[in-house]
């Protein structure tokens, strides 16, 4: 339970994990909110991509002789896997992953190549756990909860002992939130060392089990999960991180897959950064204004990098549309000889450049000297699409409504 969790325990972890893990130092001050002195912990430049090895290193180091002999077993959407992984084959423990069906392919092969056994389950990370507790109960492993267990939660910890020795004075900290043992380890640490600091969580909008949670006052078990952050895509958080979560984290939000999409393009293109979805949702919290931060020196836990290539480019195309970097116009025209010439003049004009047209004139509900223009352009911002829709419609065009 958590009240099993001591401040001695991070500080134990701390000391086990000095030499194991890596400890990114802050990157900042960054611009990702102007009115806000953003920092960022890269953890998503941990070992294996993830904050995940470090809880999960740290159960496996406090293992008795007995629990290592029988192996240990996981579930996980990834990063928890590779943690796990790196651990068990480190201290020479045979390991079992079961990881979602649907988990990136990287995430797979990574897992394997850290020298753990896979077992793939059909659903989410909810239906992995109920079969990895099947093995479990099989054939006697020993369990390596990804975030619901004191030990893992005193391991991740270490994260807001690292920002506060860096940074004393921070004022706020945000925090991804999938099952909770990211922050309730960084929160139990940091209210214990300084309860003046806010600690924000952070949920993707299509999985958001720990806000319902705290909302109903008892833990929410969600029907269904959909984001593209697939390492918080949690159906219900731990009966430890709850109860640590109402104790300790001063507010938790949610940001959308869009917004989402916007922190990881962002991430890339001013601080040369990889993250995941998961990795991604405290910076987007900030960027958009979610969380009170105006003035405040915050650190965004940036949680991990690794994200699916496959999809990556699908993230860029969404994260340029909701930063206004790329738009679709539609137009409404009369078929006649030097609209479009006269349409691209005034794109060309505005700065913005045109990446495809399609012009449509053959649609049955079309009038018959009617068409419509599709038009795929790159723009600067959501101010220059403002503009330049006025610029077409003050030259008398007909813009439709996606």
């Amino acid at each position: 339970m958590a009240s099993n969790l001591e401040l001695s325990d991070i500080y134990d972890a701390a000391r086990v994990l000095k030499e194991v893990v890596r400890h990114p130092r802050l990157i900042g001050e960054t611009s990702l909110n102007p009115d806000a002195h953003i920092y960022l912990k890269p953890e998503n430049l941990q070992y294996t991509g993830s904050f995940k090895l470090r809880g999960a290193y740290y159960k496996i180091a406090c293992l008795s002789d007995d629990e290592k002999a029988r192996g240990v077993i996981a579930c996980s959407a990834g990063n928890h896997a590779q943690g796990v992984a790196f651990g068990a084959t480190s201290n020479g423990i045979r390991s079992l992953i079961c990881l979602p069906a649907g988990a990136p392919i990287s995430k797979i092969e990574a897992t394997k190549a850290l020298g753990a056994e896979v077992c793939l389950v059909p659903g989410v990370y909810d239906d992995a756990y109920q079969k990895a507790i099947e093995l479990q109960q099989e054939h006697g492993y020993t369990m390596i909860h990804p975030f619901d267990d004191p030990l893992v939660i005193a391991g991740q910890g270490t994260i807001a002992l690292e920002i506060i020795e860096e940074m004393p004075n921070v004022d706020a900290i945000i925090v991804p939130i999938g099952g909770g043992g990211l922050i309730a380890g960084m929160a139990f640490a940091i209210k214990q060392i300084n309860p003046n600091i806010k600690i924000y969580g952070v949920q993707a909008s299509g999985a958001p089990s720990m806000v319902e949670s705290l909302h109903d006052g008892n833990r929410v078990h969600l029907e269904s999960v959909a984001t593209i952050a697939d390492g918080i895509a949690v159906k219900e958080p731990g009966i430890n991180t709850f109860e640590i979560c109402r104790e300790y984290v001063d507010k938790i939000v949610t940001v959308t897959d869009d917004e989402i999409a916007a922190a990881i393009l962002a991430l890339m293109e001013k601080q040369k950064l990889i993250a995941e979805g998961a990795g991604a949702v405290a910076v987007a919290a900030a960027m958009f204004n979610k969380v009170p931060i105006k003035g405040l020196k915050t650190v965004c836990v940036v949680s991990g990098g690794n994200i699916d290539v496959t999809s990556l480019n699908r993230v860029i195309t969404r994260g340029l549309v909701k930063s206004g970097r790329n738009t679709s116009l539609k137009i409404d025209l009369s078929d006649r000889p030097g609209q479009l010439a006269n349409v691209c003049n005034i794109i060309g004009n505005s700065g913005a450049n045109i990446i495809s047209v399609v012009h449509e004139r053959n649609t049955p509900s079309l009038p018959i000297n009617s068409c419509v223009l599709h038009i795929e352009v790159e723009t600067r911002n959501l101010e220059h699409i403002s503009r330049l829709k006025q610029q077409l419609t003050e030259a008398g065009f007909t813009l439709i409504n996606n």
